[in-house]
C-alpha cells in the first residue's frame, strides 16, 4: 500500500466519521427531485451500458435536471450525448495529492444543489464515495452490497453479483417501482450486444 493510498484511507476514514446521516420520506422525496447527479463508472464497457439506460433515467425523472459526473481524467464527451446533459469532468488540478477532490470542486458540486445522486459505478472509487459524503442533504442512491452507509441512504441490492446490465437495470426498475412509476427500460439492440463481446 502506497502512501497515497494511506492517506487517502485515513482522509476517508475522516470523511466518515464527520458524515450526516438525514433521514429521506421514499418515495415521496424521490418524485420531489429537481436536480440529480449521475456518477458514472470508469470503464469503457460500464460507461457504454450505462449511456444506454440515460433513456430510462430521463424517463424516470422527467422532471429533474439530470448532470453527469466523469472519473477524473476520462473524457466522455465523445460517448455521452450532450443534449439534455451537462457533464462534469473533473480535470486532474482538481484532485489532491492523494487521487481525492479538493474542497473547491466539492464546493461546486455542492452549488449545484443536488437533491440525489445516483451511483452507478459498480467498482469502489474513493473519488466517488468522498463526492456522496459531501452531498448529505441529497438521497444517495446506490448498489446493494457495495458501499452501504454513511454513503448511501438507498442501497438497492439485486440478485446480480458480475452482470452490469442486469445491475443497472434491477437498479432502475426498482427506482420505478418505488415511484409508481413504469417505464420500459432500453432494450438493448442484439447486434450492438455482440459488438460489445
Amino acid at each position: 500500500m502506497g502512501v497515497k493510498h494511506w492517506m487517502a484511507n485515513l482522509q476517508m476514514a475522516r470523511l466518515k466519521r464527520k458524515a450526516e446521516l438525514i433521514s429521506f420520506n421514499i418515495p415521496s422525496d424521490l418524485l420531489k427531485t429537481k436536480h440529480i447527479l449521475v456518477c458514472l463508472p470508469g470503464g469503457l464497457r460500464e460507461l457504454t451500458l450505462v449511456k444506454q439506460f440515460l433513456p430510462t433515467i430521463t424517463t424516470l425523472f422527467r422532471q429533474s435536471d439530470i448532470t453527469l459526473l466523469a472519473m477524473p481524467g476520462i473524457q466522455v464527451t465523445d460517448i455521452y450525448p450532450r443534449k439534455g446533459f451537462q457533464i462534469i469532468t473533473p480535470s486532474m488540478d482538481q484532485l489532491g495529492w492523494s487521487g481525492l477532490p479538493k474542497r473547491t470542486f466539492l464546493a461546486t458540486l455542492q452549488g449545484y444543489n443536488f437533491d440525489m445522486v445516483l451511483d452507478m459505478n459498480l467498482e469502489e472509487s474513493m473519488f466517488t464515495a468522498t463526492v456522496l459524503l459531501n452531498t448529505p442533504r441529497a438521497i444517495r442512491v446506490g448498489r446493494g452490497n457495495h458501499l452501504g452507509k454513511p454513503f448511501y441512504n438507498l442501497e438497492i441490492k439485486t440478485k446480480y453479483l458480475r452482470d452490469e446490465r442486469n445491475i443497472y437495470r434491477s437498479m432502475l426498475e426498482t427506482l420505478g417501482n418505488l415511484m409508481n412509476r413504469r417505464t420500459p427500460l432500453t432494450e438493448i439492440d442484439p447486434a450492438e450486444e455482440a459488438q460489445e463481446a
